[in-house]
C-alpha cells in the first residue's frame, strides 16, 4: 500500500494519482457521496459533474460518474469547467449536488474530488462546501466502504451541458450592473484604465469561461498559458514566486503594456493580481479590493453589514469594512465554514485571504470571475490604477511558513504548545490556535488539503512578522522534539 498522502475532510478528498489515489479511491468516494446523497435527498438525486481540465482528469472524472451512477445518482457532466461555474450550474438545475474532479492548487501529480451541495434546495443560490458535519458524515460513509448501489436496470443515465460557462459569466455581469448601477463594461470603457489584460489561466479549467467573459469587453485581453491541455506551465499555485518566473505572468504585464495581470488557479476559484507595474501584489489584496468595490458601491447602505473571511486572512479587510462601517466576521479556515457565517449573518461578501471570493449574488463558492469583475469595477468607479488602489490600503506586512506533517494529529502538541505559551494575549482556538497582539497576530494550523503545518503572521513590518513566526516555530519544533 503506498504510503503517498491521501487528504480527505470538508474539501473532499485530494491524492496523488496512481498512489494514493487510485481507481477504486475515486469509485468508492463517488458512491459514498451519492449513497449519503440520497439519504438526504430522496429518490433519484441529481448530481453537476464537471472537471478542472488537468492532464489525466478524464479517467477520475468516468470513475466518479460510474460511482454515482452505482448508487442510482443522475448525472449531469459539464466536461471541463470551474468550479464556481459548476456551482452556478448546480443552482440553475436545482440540483442535490455537484462533484468537481480537482486538485485545486496542488501540483501536477495530485487529483482530488471536491462536492458542492444544495442546503435549502430553493430556487436561486444555495449550493455550496458541505458543512464540517455533512463533510465528516461523507467522509464516514467512505471509511465504511460502498453500499447502496442499485441494479442494472435502475442505474441513471448521463447528460451533458455545454453552455454552463456563458451562464455563469452572464451571473456575474448582471450582478456587476445589479450594484454599479452600470453596465460593467460600459464603465470599465468609459474610465480609460483597462485598456490590455493579461490572464494566466495554467491551461487548466478557466479559458473558455475567461474568453466569453471578455468577448464583449473593451478591454484587450491576452490569454497566457490558455490552452486546454491541462499541463501546467508552472507550479500551478498563484503565488509571487510562480508568476514572477521569466517570461511569467508578472514580465508580461510589463512586457505588453497592461493594465492588470490575473492570475487564477486550475479550477479557477481563487485569484492573484498583478498590477500595471508588472508586481504581484499578493493574494491578500485580491478579497480586500473586493470589498473595497462592494462596500464603496452600496455607499451609506454597507453601514452595519457584514464581510466574512478566516483567522488566516490579513487585516486589511478589517480596515476596509470599518472605512464603510461594516463589520467582519471571523471563522475557521475552509469554504464551507466562511459560506455558513455568510448565511448567518447576511453577508454580503465572504472570501479567504488566498485569492478566493465569495459574491453570494453570483454563488456560494470562491470565484475568480467575480474577483475580476468587481476589481475592474473598482478601477472604473475610483478612477484609479491597481497600484494607486493598493496604495490606499492599509499596509502589513503577512509572512508564511509551512512545516511536514505525516497526519494532522501530530500537530496537537504544537498548538497546545503555543497556547500555553501565549496564554495571556487573545488566543482564538477554532481552527488551531490564533493569537492576537495589539499590532500583530500570528495562526498556527493543520492544513485540510494537503499534509502540512501552516505557520501564518502579520505585523506592520516584514522583520517584526518574521520574528513572531521565529518564536513560534521555535516553540513548535521543542514540542514536536
Amino acid at each position: 500500500m503506498s504510503d503517498a498522502p491521501l487528504m480527505l475532510g470538508v474539501s473532499g478528498l485530494r491524492g496523488i494519482v496512481g498512489q494514493s489515489l487510485t481507481p477504486e479511491v475515486a469509485l468508492r468516494y463517488a458512491s459514498a457521496f451519492g449513497s449519503w446523497l440520497r439519504e438526504h435527498a430522496g429518490g433519484e438525486p441529481l448530481v453537476v459533474v464537471g472537471r478542472d481540465g488537468r492532464a489525466g482528469g478524464e479517467m477520475i472524472e468516468r470513475l466518479a460518474i460510474a460511482g454515482l451512477q452505482a448508487v442510482g445518482v443522475r448525472v449531469c457532466s459539464l466536461g471541463v469547467a470551474t468550479t464556481p461555474t459548476v456551482g452556478v450550474a448546480t443552482d440553475l438545475m436545482e440540483a442535490d449536488g455537484a462533484m468537481i474532479v480537482t486538485a485545486s492548487h496542488n501540483p501536477q501529480e495530485w487529483n482530488g474530488l471536491k462536492v458542492l451541495v444544495r442546503r435549502a434546495k430553493v430556487e436561486g443560490v444555495d449550493a455550496c462546501a458541505p458543512s464540517a458535519h455533512d463533510a465528516a458524515a461523507i467522509v464516514a460513509a467512505y471509511q465504511a466502504g460502498g453500499s447502496g448501489f442499485v441494479p442494472g436496470d435502475r442505474i441513471p443515465s448521463v447528460w451533458h451541458e455545454h453552455e454552463a460557462p456563458g451562464t455563469h459569466v452572464a451571473r456575474v455581469l448582471n450582478a456587476c450592473e445589479d450594484l454599479f448601477g452600470d453596465d460593467l463594461w460600459s464603465m470599465v470603457g468609459a474610465s480609460g484604465l483597462v485598456r490590455r489584460v493579461v490572464v494566466d489561466a495554467v491551461n487548466a479549467s478557466a479559458p473558455e469561461a475567461d474568453s466569453i467573459f471578455f468577448a464583449h469587453a473593451p478591454t484587450h485581453c491576452v490569454m497566457l498559458h490558455g490552452e486546454t491541455s491541462g499541463v501546467f506551465p508552472h507550479a500551478p499555485e498563484p503565488t509571487a514566486e510562480n508568476l514572477s518566473q521569466p517570461g511569467g505572468l508578472c514580465d508580461a504585464v510589463r512586457g505588453l503594456g497592461a493594465s492588470v495581470g490575473f492570475a487564477q488557479d486550475p479550477d479557477a476559484d481563487r485569484l492573484a493580481i498583478i498590477d500595471e507595474q508588472g508586481c504581484y501584489i499578493g493574494e491578500e489584496y485580491t478579497l480586500a479590493l473586493a470589498a473595497e468595490a462592494v462596500l464603496g458601491a452600496l455607499g451609506s447602505a454597507a453601514r452595519g453589514q457584514s464581510v466574512c473571511t478566516n483567522l488566516s486572512t490579513s487585516r486589511m479587510i478589517d480596515d476596509v469594512a470599518a472605512r464603510h462601517g461594516a463589520r467582519v466576521v471571523r471563522t475557521a479556515v475552509g469554504e464551507a465554514n466562511v459560506v455558513e457565517a455568510m448565511r448567518a449573518s447576511g453577508a454580503v461578501l465572504g472570501g479567504e485571504g488566498n485569492g478566493g471570493v465569495i459574491w453570494p449574488q453570483v454563488t456560494f463558492v470562491r470565484d475568480s470571475l467575480s474577483a475580476m469583475a468587481l476589481v475592474m469595477g473598482l478601477v472604473a468607479r475610483s478612477g484609479k490604477t491597481i497600484s494607486q488602489l493598493v496604495a490606499d490600503m492599509p499596509r502589513y506586512a503577512i509572512v508564511k511558513r509551512k512545516a511536514d506533517l505525516k497526519q494532522r494529529s501530530d500537530a496537537d502538541p504544537a498548538l497546545a504548545a503555543i497556547a500555553r505559551a501565549y496564554a495571556g494575549q487573545k488566543v482564538d482556538l477554532q481552527d488551531g490556535v490564533r493569537v492576537d497582539f495589539a499590532d500583530s497576530w500570528v495562526h498556527v494550523r493543520a492544513s485540510n488539503t494537503e499534509p502540512i503545518l501552516r505557520l501564518i503572521a502579520e505585523a506592520p513590518h516584514e522583520k517584526a512578522a518574521s520574528e513572531l513566526l521565529d518564536a513560534v516555530e521555535k516553540i513548535v519544533k521543542e514540542a514536536r522534539a
